[in-house]
């Protein structure tokens, strides 16, 4: 749908709180009126766009998670596939390291899409597993650990974005982040 591309350039572009509704319905070559109608606002087109592009980053681990031997290679390949789709997509990329889970309004909410909330349940679900199977310590709560994998690569890829954007050389090659990532995921080993 044109307004969700036109959301997610200009908010990539320009941040959310500098993008109007006009600014994206002009981009899209639509009214501000049908932003309203199908999205309630530029709150929920942001909403429709993360959770769009979650659920789609979930959908494709497929088998390369489900037919691991181990959840530790699971949880890798996960990374992987994270790292791919935020490479080849520098808006999402920008989108989801910068714009995800910043507080919004007076109420000062922060919002997570469905799409984040099942990205999330899969990690959790292969953390519990890695503790069954004996990938991970079980002495740790499989929710901690996940907010720990999913900061720590969160962290390295947003510090990678933010590299591209000074003076190379630029640390945080691929090959850095995967190596720095499996290190701390097999030290979390039993």
């Amino acid at each position: 749908m044109r307004l969700l591309a036109a959301g997610k350039t200009l908010f990539a572009q320009s941040g959310y709180e500098q993008t109007s509704t006009s600014a994206i319905a002009r981009s899209a070559g639509t009214s501000e009126s049908q932003l309203m109608r199908y999205f309630g606002g530029k709150a929920g087109l942001l909403d429709a766009i993360f959770n769009e592009s979650w659920t789609a980053l979930t959908e494709s681990v497929g088998a390369a998670v489900t037919d691991a031997p181990h959840a530790r290679e699971a949880i890798l390949a996960l990374l992987g596939l994270m790292l791919t789709a935020l490479t080849r997509d520098n808006e999402l990329a920008v989108l989801f390291l910068f714009e995800g889970r910043r507080m919004r309004g007076a109420s000062h909410e922060v919002a997570l899409s469905k799409g984040f909330v099942k990205f999330w349940e899969l990690i959790c679900n292969l953390i519990e597993r890695g503790q069954s199977d004996g990938s991970f310590r079980s002495d740790v709560k499989a929710v901690v650990l996940a907010s720990a994998m999913l900061g720590c690569a969160e962290g390295m890829m947003r510090d990678r974005l933010l590299a591209e954007r000074g003076v190379p050389p630029n640390p945080f090659d691929e090959a850095a982040l995967r190596n720095t990532f499996e290190a701390m995921v097999n030290g979390l080993a039993p």
